[in-house]
């Protein structure tokens, strides 16, 4: 993905400025790479989804619930490697947004069950069509082969083997 263009005079002449560090051992390591794609993910995600005020954790949150009808908090927890405590307040967030609802579950009434109210199935459309272009920006960069084994790689890191 290309940086964006100077905004103005004082951000050209301080890119033009401001020479690269040299990152020593840290370009070896695999974990700065990593880093470094994700923040790049991250800046071009939420500018994408500015307009819409999600982030990539309760966009995340949403599209598995609306996968998984009915999913507890916990299961999304643990699906998300996070814990309870920030779950909670991302089911907080996107319910006070009226676009997911807890109901209780009809075989265990102290469970909750999670589901996507009418304005969140339509905001999740909404920004499904973004994250279409976002991830495209970023697929365009590899052949079909390289993002196979791309994606194949990177799970191998985060499932262990």
């Amino acid at each position: 993905m290309a940086e964006k263009p100077p905004q103005n005079e004082i951000e050209a002449e301080a890119a033009s400025a401001t020479p690269p560090l040299d990152v020593g051992r840290l370009g070896d390591l695999l974990g700065f790479h990593l880093r470094m794609a994700h923040v790049a993910i991250y800046r071009d995600f939420a500018e994408t989804m500015e307009e819409l005020g999600l982030t990539q954790k309760q966009l995340a949150v949403m599209e598995l619930i609306s996968g998984n009808p009915g999913a507890s908090q916990i299961d999304l927890a643990n699906t998300l490697g996070t814990d309870r405590a920030t779950m909670m307040a991302l089911v907080n967030r996107l319910a006070a947004r009226d676009f997911i609802e807890r109901r209780p579950s009809a075989a265990d009434r102290r469970r909750q069950e999670l589901h996507l109210t009418k304005t969140g199935r339509a905001m999740l459309a909404r920004a499904r069509k973004l994250i279409d272009t976002h991830e495209q920006r970023f697929i365009d960069l590899f052949s079909a082969d390289e993002m196979d084994g791309l994606l194949v790689a990177l799970k191998r890191i985060y499932k262990g083997g």
